[in-house]
């Protein structure tokens, strides 16, 4: 079992989330999702955001298993000799996000009224982002 997993360290700045053998990670990368196994090649990839998936190790150290999804926004991955670690400002369990909680933050942001071009494409973005993590949260609810 052992050539069929891989380290996995989920880290934000508000600590490490995550640090246990896994299967498989999937995430959003800047330009599509990625699936990442054991013994992949070395990579360095800046992230988008949406749902990362993580697939436990059987038996693994945290007594984690089957399958647990953050939706994380934006950061950086690096998979090197067999360690894959995600570093990112801000991962939700799909848990914790709420229908509620999204359409708060997504109210909030749609009342700023920015006033130099450059906040108005800060606001597009977290209003797309918004809208993408209110989409997650609808679908995880009709599961």
């Amino acid at each position: 079992m052992a050539g069929k997993t891989f380290s996995f360290r989920l880290v934000t700045p508000l600590g490490k989330l995550l640090d246990t053998q896994v299967e498989a990670v999937q995430f959003p990368a800047h330009d599509g999702l990625v699936g990442i196994l054991a013994n992949r090649a070395p990579l360095v990839m800046k992230l988008g955001f949406g749902p990362l998936r993580v697939d436990f190790a059987p038996g693994g150290a945290q007594g984690q298993s089957g399958s647990k999804t953050y939706f994380i926004e934006d950061g950086f991955a690096q998979m090197v000799a067999n360690k894959l670690t995600v570093l990112t400002p801000k991962a939700t369990t799909v848990e914790d996000l709420t229908e509620a909680s999204v359409a708060a933050e997504l109210k909030v942001i749609e009342s700023q009224a920015p006033t130099d071009e450059a906040g108005k494409q800060r606001q597009r973005e977290a209003i797309t982002h918004s809208k993408t993590k209110l989409a997650a949260a609808k679908a995880l609810r009709s599961k």
